[in-house]
């Protein structure tokens, strides 16, 4: 046999191989019909689920959340809290469940060495010249572990430096492990009302293609997804999401009188928070804020109800609604639950 046709059956063997991986490993998005790894909740094409039934929601509007960059405590340099940090994020929108404030907007405002400083919590309730959503919880954490192993025998073809670090063909097994801590915390008060940590572990061996990371971390390409590192990493957001969903599930939501106009109450949710016309809420009127006379945190505040409200029009960003009950005055700024 000659060497034309022996390189001839290698390349069929190989394509056969991908393809069997890729129908292994793959799942169809029931939406868009976009190709997804079996590993991933959300279609990365349109975001939809890929198995609502594995996924905890909670009903009704969306919870406000902002996402902090991530402390990295790995010996890696660079951006790789803040990558991580926006990968959560786009992950959390494209859930469907929330609606996220841009980690830059609300950095501008609270910083991670600030997060227990009572009174740039307090600032976060009311919008900075309108460039800032009031967030109801935080999300901030730490990266632990970062990793990717080679072991065995075997050689290692570099291709030269892509940015983020040599990639290259690898004839040895690559194990990549992603560890970090969530910790999901009240705006208001700044207390942390859960944590959890959340790992994701992957492998490739054989010709694998694998990742060596020097001082710049780039998360997110098509490059890096491919790799042990990339499909790890990307089990840990998935992971980090399916618990911030089921752990907001028992946390009450929130929103804030506008303003009145007469008996129409202006709320400030509209459809992207998920409020439809129809629904109901009550309205606290809030006393004085109650801190710690030790540490000066805020401790929350004694509400009493006020009204009811039903949304008979809904906007993007806000929705009107018409005072049903009435057992005291409205102001702006006061609190609305679900009935």
């Amino acid at each position: 046999m000659n060497k034309i046709n022996k390189i001839g059956i290698y390349v069929t063997i190989i394509c056969l191989l991908l393809s069997f991986s890729v129908n292994a490993w793959a799942i169809k998005c029931p939406t868009c019909e976009a190709t997804n790894k079996k590993s991933h909740l959300y279609c990365k094409k349109c975001g939809s689920e890929l198995d609502p039934a594995e996924t905890p929601r909670f009903q009704g509007p969306k919870k406000t959340i902002g996402v902090l960059s991530f402390e990295n405590k790995t010996a890696l340099g660079g951006a790789l809290g803040s990558d991580f940090s926006d990968q959560l994020t786009d992950a959390l929108m494209k859930s469907g469940q929330f609606t996220v404030v841009a980690r830059q907007d609300l950095e501008a405002v609270i910083t991670e060495q600030d997060l227990a400083a009572t009174d740039r919590f307090a600032a976060s309730q009311v919008a900075q010249k309108g460039k800032l959503v009031p967030a109801q919880l935080i999300v901030k954490g730490a990266i632990t572990e970062f990793e990717a192993q080679t072991r065995g025998g075997g050689t290692d073809v570099r291709f030269g430096n892509f940015g983020a670090g040599d990639f290259g063909i690898s004839g040895e097994t690559v194990q990549a492990h992603v560890g970090i801590i969530v910790y999901i915390i009240d705006s208001a008060t700044g207390q942390i009302l859960d944590s959890e940590r959340v790992e994701g572990k992957a492998k490739a061996g054989g010709m694998g293609f694998d990742w060596a990371y020097r001082n710049r971390i780039s998360l997110g390409t098509a490059g890096f997804e491919r790799t042990p590192l990339g499909k790890a990493t990307q089990q840990t957001i998935d992971k980090a999401v399916k618990y911030i969903a089921a752990k907001l599930a028992s946390v009450a939501w929130e929103g804030r009188v506008v303003k009145i106009e007469g008996s129409t109450v202006f709320l400030n949710v509209g459809s992207r928070g998920n409020v439809q016309t129809g629904d109901v809420f009550t309205v606290y009127g809030e006393s004085e804020v109650l801190t710690d006379p030790v540490t000066g945190m805020p401790l929350g505040a004694e509400k009493s109800k006020v009204a009811k409200v039903m949304v008979n029009e809904v906007q993007e960003n806000f929705s009107k609604a018409m005072i049903t009950e009435s057992c005291g005055t409205v102001n702006r700024g006061d609190l609305i639950m679900l009935q």
